[in-house]
């Protein structure tokens, strides 16, 4: 879920925060990626016929040939992507997870049902809302960036914390996610819709966490407290506070413990489950993978492997994987372009300290 209505609060309230952009804007940019975001997409996009791809012997190859074409993309425009995968779910998660699956299993039976009646749209809808990223799917994954020579990272906890923990760090220069609870892990910026299927024509949604703490008058402490009253992974919400009035309250009051303090419990009855004191801690010191021990290196693909695995073993079209490795390769070459800052290096002239009779000194002149 993420964050409930933030990308709309952001856009109303702090517009010069987001901006459009193009992929290859992105050139010579280390980006961090949720990898189980990405594949959920590549599971909901990749289909034929409304389903999802399947090989010969009936495994699930959506979220292969999505991750393969759709990094091939990014690294053809010469970014630098590195995928990070989920790790445990943190306890707090729990109730988000329970609802997941009951909605997953409520969705099969209307799958089933769309199925008896052959309904065509609803078999199509339902059988989007029956997707799920399994172990399997993440393994498959891992092994294919390996052959691919792309880097991968597991998470220890949630992936969009570690990834925000990589762009704070200056591993990468953002996080690629469609859950917006990567700002409020602390990204300095987030990238959404990077990946979207191109017939939607969807530009790349660029947020700067500087700007929109800026222009929404906001520390980041106060951030955090308002992502969680606007509704998160970990507790419940406050009935009768959407992210509007989640925002003047912060604003107001500066805490959620001063807004609680303030509200009419009648009106806002406050659910039993808000840990709201849990939720901060995992948002402002969640569990990461220490950017300090992560090596990212991106290695020529082996092409050997690619073939056995995509074409061998997933049934792949042997001619179009040998054209997109010849892609992947010709990316690996063209990938010593640099972007122009990098050649420059920004310094600040110090003042001369004042006299001791607070007169600025005189600067001697040459002779």
């Amino acid at each position: 879920m993420g964050i409930k209505q933030l990308a709309k609060l952001i856009s109303d309230n702090a517009p010069g925060a987001i901006r459009e952009n193009e992929m290859k804007a992105y050139f010579d940019r280390v980006i961090a990626i949720d990898a189980s975001m990405q594949l959920y997409q590549f599971m909901i996009a990749v289909r034929q016929d409304g389903q999802v791809l399947t090989n010969e012997a009936g495994e699930v190859t959506s979220h292969l040939q999505g991750l393969f074409s759709r990094t091939i993309k990014m690294m053809s425009n010469s970014l630098k992507p590195v995928y990070v995968f989920d790790g445990k779910p943190p306890e707090m998660k729990s109730g988000e997870l329970d609802d997941r699956r009951k909605k997953a299993a409520e969705a099969k039976e209307d799958l089933k049902k769309a199925e008896e009646s052959g309904n065509k749209e609803d078999i199509q809808k339902f059988s989007k809302r029956t997707v799920r990223v399994t172990k399997q799917h993440s393994e498959d994954a891992r092994r294919l960036l390996a052959l691919m020579g792309v880097p991968f990272v597991d998470a220890v906890c949630e992936a969009e914390a570690t990834c925000a923990a990589l762009a704070a760090s200056g591993k990468a220069f953002a996080t690629a996610t469609e859950d917006m609870d990567a700002l409020t892990f602390g990204t300095p910026t987030l990238l959404r819709y990077l990946n979207a299927p191109e017939s939607r024509k969807q530009p790349i949604l660029e947020f700067d966490l500087k700007i929109v703490l800026s222009d929404l008058g906001l520390t980041k402490e106060q951030f955090v407290d308002l992502c969680i009253l606007c509704g998160c992974d970990y507790c419940d919400r406050i009935q009768g506070i959407g992210p509007v009035k989640a925002l003047t309250l912060i604003k107001k009051h500066g805490t959620i413990e001063k807004v609680l303090s303030s509200l009419d419990k009648t009106k806002n009855k406050i659910p039993e489950n808000f840990n709201f004191v849990g939720a901060r801690k995992l948002f402002i010191d969640p569990e990461i993978t220490d950017p300090s021990t992560v090596e990212l290196k991106w290695k020529d693909p082996d092409v050997d492997g690619l073939i056995k695995f995509l074409v061998d073993e997933k049934g792949f079209n042997d001619q179009r994987v040998r054209s997109s490795i010849e892609r992947l390769k010709k990316s690996r070459k063209q990938s010593g372009q640099k972007r122009l800052e990098n050649f420059f290096q920004v310094t600040t002239k110090r003042k001369a300290p004042p006299a001791k009779n607070g007169k600025k000194k005189k600067k001697k002149g040459k002779k």
